[in-house]
């Protein structure tokens, strides 16, 4: 790791609370403002994830997360160099001709200055920078309209995202809980069913993609229960426009501790699940040869809207982030099947606390 890396890390380990002294307040959600950042909150992020397609038999993945954490040190230090904020950046392709995945990651101290040349994000709607990557909100007729651009030396790649319906406030109108105890909550809101096209460069060609993505915003000030070791995550955009949530938190044994999500259907109705409500049974397991641990890549995911089966589209999407998040998780494109093992979507599946307790910095 970087020396300015492990410095970063350092910091985020000594100041990200693991438990919050009081909930996230629930609050009515107003936009563009909470397209924005919220400072004031302990952790954030904008996860952006979706499957492009190119000529021929080109067929991609990929996954933009940046996440901003707030030190406490200013308070602390009581000086005005002092970090007030950290940023990191992800970033993964999953190329499912060659069977390849690959992945990058930043990590940059910030003052706080919405006006920072290299590192910042604007309080008043997603436009968040880190380097030479951003992600960038504006609006267009009451929708969203998404423009990113992130990479490395062998891929780079800047899409264009139109949003075809409304933001989708997760929980109780974007107050979403994550925990038995009212600590843990988050506001959540996604944007599923994202029109994307833009180009990509993949070593030394270059391609015009089109395709499908998710956009989720999130911030809190408690990761997660003291009890859950990780999560498992899928958002899927079905093939009809319906839009399907749904995650757990997991206990060391591999029992379930706390589960939530929603549906959208095509009709735009919306249903958010109650934590009973919603289950994971484990299939097929793949274990890294890298990190060594075991994730089940094939999920029966039981909910209110019905039983489906995702299975990943590609097992080596696993991503080791120590170099920003601190921590090792798989991340990547999978396939939504109906009851029938009719292909129904498609979206990302993840899963974190496999290759150890989740623990942010650590």
């Amino acid at each position: 790791m970087r020396r300015r890396d492990a410095c970063a890390m350092g910091l985020l380990a000594a100041v990200l609370p693991a438990t919050a002294d009081e909930p996230v307040r629930r609050r009515a959600l107003r936009f563009p403002r909470d397209h924005g950042a919220h400072l004031a909150a302990a952790i954030e992020w904008w996860y952006l994830t979706g499957e492009l397609q190119g000529a021929g038999d080109a067929h991609y993945g990929f996954q933009i997360t940046f996440f901003r954490s707030r030190t406490g040190l200013a308070e602390t230090l009581h000086s005005r160099f002092a970090p007030r904020q950290l940023l990191f950046a992800q970033a993964a392709l999953s190329d499912l001709r060659a069977r390849q995945h690959r992945h990058a990651q930043r990590v940059a101290r910030w003052s706080g200055d919405a006006q920072a040349a290299l590192a910042r994000a604007s309080l008043d709607d997603t436009d968040v920078q880190l380097g030479g990557w951003r992600l960038q909100r504006e609006d267009r007729g009451g929708l969203s309209q998404y423009r990113t651009h992130f990479g490395a030396a062998d891929f780079d790649l800047q899409l264009s995202l139109r949003a075809t319906q409304p933001p989708l406030l997760q929980g109780d109108a974007g107050y979403s809980r994550k925990g038995p105890d009212e600590a843990q909550a988050s506001h959540y809101v996604s944007e599923p069913q994202l029109q994307a096209h833009g180009e990509l460069r993949d070593g030394a060609r270059r391609l015009a993609v089109q395709g499908r993505a998710w956009l989720d915003h999130e911030w809190s000030d408690t990761l997660m229960h003291p009890d859950a070791v990780g999560w498992d995550w899928i958002g899927m955009n079905l093939d009809d426009g319906a839009a399907l949530t749904a995650f757990q938190l997991r206990r060391a044994d591999g029992s379930r501790l706390w589960a939530g999500g929603s549906w959208r259907g095509a009709d735009g109705r919306t249903q958010a699940f109650a934590a009973e409500s919603v289950r994971f049974t484990p299939g097929r397991v793949w274990a890294s040869p890298s990190s060594g641990a075991r994730y089940p890549l094939q999920w029966q995911v039981d909910t209110p809207a019905g039983r489906f089966e995702v299975g990943a589209l590609l097992d080596v999407q696993e991503l080791d982030s120590r170099g920003s998040t601190g921590t090792v998780y798989w991340e990547g494109l999978a396939e939504l099947r109906d009851a029938q093992q009719r292909r129904v979507g498609s979206g990302y599946l993840e899963m974190t606390g496999y290759a150890g307790r989740l623990r942010l910095g650590d």
